[in-house]
């Protein structure tokens, strides 16, 4: 079996909802990291087989199969071919580890791996139909449709989670950003995108979400977004943000590196895909975590850095509870809570976050982790090379 390494990996800023992007096409925000990967790693479109991106709402401006239409839009003419796949959520990690897999496979050699989602310009659910967009035959098997907002509340409750400690999870997330982007932790991942905003050219070269002096007090004062006063824990300040953005990653065969000149920052050892109850949904991270981690024989304690997407701040309780790993290993340079979850580009973000943190500490091994809509997670395990 051939090893699959990244050799880099970037992701745009990421805009608040109508913000800085809100007049930027989601097919030219897709089109950003595939620019900036060429312009770093100097190849020649001719050497890419293939660009598979995820995006969640693949319909409107980012219909018409985005992942072909990105090289296009980056100046890539017509020999580059794109695919477009929804994993929910996933879709940005899972768009990665099919790249590693066609590598490990001999399939390809050198790939592009990322995702997309302008939560502005096509707004979360819009390809969901009518009503529960769902058949009355899934409701011969499943008893209830909730939101994702739900099912966060009932893994609170699950878990015994307090709205405090929730919220001081959001509040680390927001320091630890302030902290990194201060320290320039991101200044290799993160490319400047030059746009229009009302006619006028922009260049935007920080994320727009993050509010890195929030405080418990403050957060303690926000109303609930799912439920009543008093019978709920999330909220705005300790949910993951709206944002528009992109992600990606140059994936290679070793040997193809080896060929082109290029230095990995990391290999990929293992990936996990399950499937969990669709009611609560957001377990998903638990079990992926554990099936990773068994497929690779390694354990908790082996590896350095985690990213736990936090869609919700219960989901990372519930999984730091499940797994018994420390929070200091987590989201160490923040979360979505602080700079957001622009859906289908946030699992390349979250491992390209990973890749760039083990470069730069020397640490060795690294696992990114997300939960999913209707029930599923995904995991990856990364190590430096």
């Amino acid at each position: 079996m051939k090893e699959a390494v990244i050799v880099d990996a970037v992701r745009t800023p990421f805009g608040k909802r109508d913000g800085s992007f809100r007049d930027t096409h989601p097919q030219d925000l897709a089109a950003e990291p595939l620019k900036a990967l060429r312009e770093r790693n100097g190849f020649e479109p001719e050497t890419i087989e293939d660009v598979i991106y995820g995006c969640v709402s693949p319909i409107g401006e980012q219909g018409l199969n985005v992942g072909r239409l990105a090289p296009m839009v980056a100046g890539w003419g017509d020999i580059v071919p794109g695919v477009q796949l929804n994993r929910m959520c996933g879709s940005g990690q899972q768009a990665l580890n099919f790249a590693a897999a066609n590598v490990m496979a001999d399939q390809h050699d050198v790939l592009i791996a990322g995702g997309v989602e302008h939560m502005t310009r096509v707004p979360m659910g819009s390809d969901g139909g009518e009503g529960s967009g769902l058949t009355d035959t899934y409701f011969d098997h499943f008893d209830e449709r909730t939101h994702q907002g739900e099912g966060a509340e009932r893994i609170a409750e699950e878990y015994d989670l307090s709205r405090e400690e929730l919220d001081e999870i959001a509040v680390d997330s927001q320091r630890r950003w302030g902290e990194a982007w201060e320290d320039g932790r991101y200044d290799d991942q993160v490319v400047p995108v030059e746009t229009e905003l009302e006619g006028e050219e922009i260049v935007i070269e920080q994320d727009e979400h993050p509010r890195p002096g929030t405080d418990l007090e403050t957060l303690s004062n926000l109303p609930l977004a799912f439920r009543e006063e008093g019978d709920g824990f999330h909220h705005p300040g300790n949910s993951s943000g709206i944002v528009d953005g992109s992600s990606a990653l140059l994936i290679a065969s070793a040997e193809a590196a080896q060929a082109h000149g290029w230095e990995p920052m990391a290999r990929v050892v293992q990936t996990e895909v399950v499937g969990v109850d669709p009611v609560t949904m957001l377990k998903g991270p638990i079990p992926a975590t554990k099936q990773v981690l068994e497929q690779a024989d390694l354990d908790i304690s082996d590896i350095d850095l985690f990213e736990v997407n936090e869609a919700f701040a219960s989901v990372v309780g519930a999984w730091l509870e499940e797994t018994g790993a420390s929070w200091e290993q987590v989201n160490v340079n923040g979360g979505a809570i602080a700079h957001g979850h622009p859906l289908g580009a946030t699992g390349a973000m979250l491992t390209t976050k990973l890749a760039h943190e083990l470069e730069r500490t020397g640490q060795d091994r690294a696992l990114s982790t997300m939960c999913i809509g209707f029930g599923q997670g995904i995991a990856t395990i990364i190590e430096r090379v």
